[in-house]
């Protein structure tokens, strides 16, 4: 090897395993009346019939050592366990956010939040609200505006924070419908259903700036804080000499509070939060939380789920851990890139979407073509994708008509530190065949038995 190697060059994996879980890879026939008898949907699929599966980053990483080391040390008491203690003030300490409630996951506390906040009609803005924060928003009366920058809408425009707030959009939003009626305005970092996409900092310092000069509250789904955090640092001037910890604390300085699915980037198998800087509406949030969750010290969650939940915030915001998470996710990105499978770019942190609608540009949009490709790859090598598109978004709650989303996208989420390369490889060439294969196909799904809701997650599909 030269002497000038540079080490920067070599993909530095960060852990090395120590448990394993077999899988298996089952024959073309059984798969075939597997998704048959799934109704064309990945939900209904057994765990133990996909070989790789990309269905969620939700819940699906691995724990580490010092996770499962802590978990043994978790306090059951019903109220206020040291288990507890220690994940709130590992929460405060990160975020700066005062007052912490547990939940059992991001739903437990997206229901908790707009079951105070959100009144009949109140409005939402924010940048491309996911499917669970829509329908809470929803259930509870109001109304959620998109107000995602033009470039998050194009899976070909390069931008390197696609998941912006339009600050225009939003001005012009509230004006619209004034202060009082605007709930809050939600960041959600990533973008998830924007690919993935960052926010910068500059575009949430103004978002606060802009909410908070009305009179308005500002609140992040933080799913993904961490990964947002990454690419402000590699991406945004004047962060690249910042650590991440110092990243996320501004961050969060520019906001009023957050939910978080710590399934996602506290790489927890089941957990949430709530946390406002708000004492009054801390007290408030407490009747719901006993209501729906549990005691408001461990709402829904274990002690020994909230010692891994602490354990995991602290790991999650270490550079070597999130440099690694995003390489892997380009990585699988580029070589789908190599062979023709179009994707959203630039590509996002915790997953890679598939363009559903160039993919199969003959199919007809409203026959899902993100959902048709999700069906063919688990066809073609029991790959388990999800469908981020027309499925999801669902209707429009004021006439019922389907909503075309400005994307159509079959997302690979990558579970945290799960997969290694030999897998991504297998993928690629699944999507690759797929596209050699059916490609050229001129029609798609439609709903067999479409069920109310979250439409997505129980509907059935059959061949058009």
């Amino acid at each position: 090897m030269s002497g000038n190697h540079r080490e920067s060059n070599r993909q530095i994996v960060p852990f090395k395993a120590k448990v394993i879980e077999p899988i298996r890879l089952i024959p073309l026939d059984e798969r075939l009346a597997v998704i048959e008898r799934a109704g064309l949907n990945m939900f209904n699929i057994r765990a133990e019939d996909v070989y790789i599966d990309l269905l969620t980053d939700s819940g699906t990483g691995s724990i580490s050592n010092a996770q499962l080391a802590g978990m043994m040390m978790g306090d059951e008491s019903y109220a206020g366990s040291r288990s507890f203690h220690r994940l709130a003030e590992t929460f405060q300490n990160l975020t700066g956010l005062p007052y912490v409630l547990p939940s059992h996951q991001g739903r437990g506390a997206e229901k908790v939040l707009n079951s105070v906040l959100v009144k009949k009609n109140r409005v939402v803005p924010g940048n491309s609200h996911f499917d669970t924060t829509k329908a809470h928003i929803e259930f509870a009366g109001g109304r959620c505006v998109d107000c995602t920058i033009k470039e998050g809408k194009s899976s070909q425009t390069m931008h390197p924070f696609k998941g912006n707030v339009d600050l225009e959009k939003l001005r012009a939003t509230i004006d619209e419908f004034g202060p009082k009626n605007i709930a809050y305005v939600l960041i959600t970092v990533t973008c998830n259903s924007g690919g993935g996409q960052p926010v910068s900092l500059e575009n949430i310092h103004a978002v606060s700036e802009l909410a908070h000069g009305k009179g308005v509250r500002v609140y992040f789904d933080a799913a993904r804080f961490a990964e947002n955090a990454y690419f402000i640092k590699e991406r945004e001037a004047g962060y690249e000499k910042k650590t991440i910890p110092q990243i996320v604390r501004e961050m969060f300085d520019c906001v009023d509070g957050c939910t978080m699915s710590s399934k996602k980037d506290a790489i927890v198998p089941m957990g949430g939060l709530v946390a406002t800087r708000d004492q009054g509406l801390y007290e408030a949030l407490k009747v719901p939380t006993i209501l729906f969750e549990g005691f408001f010290t461990y709402g829904g969650m274990s002690g020994l789920m909230m010692e891994a939940l602490a354990q995991g915030l602290e790991e999650v915001v270490q550079e070597d851990y999130l440099v690694h998470r995003i390489s892997q996710s380009r990585m699988l990105g580029k070589w789908l890139n190599e062979v023709g499978v179009p994707i959203v770019e630039p590509v996002g942190g915790h997953a890679v979407f598939i363009d559903g609608r160039r993919f199969f540009p003959h199919v007809p949009e409203d026959q899902f073509p993100a959902q048709l490709l999700c069906v063919e790859m688990y066809k073609e090598g029991a790959v388990r994708p999800v469908e981020v598109g027309s499925n999801l978004i669902g209707r429009d709650p004021d006439n019922g008509d389907n909503i075309r989303p400005a994307l159509d996208l079959c997302r690979l989420a990558l579970p945290r530190r799960v997969y290694g390369k030999e897998h991504l490889e297998y993928v690629v060439d699944v999507a690759d065949t797929v596209r050699k294969t059916e490609g050229s196909r001129r029609s798609g799904l439609m709903f067999d038995k479409e069920l109310p809701g979250i439409r997505h997650f129980v509907s059935t599909f059959k061949y058009v």
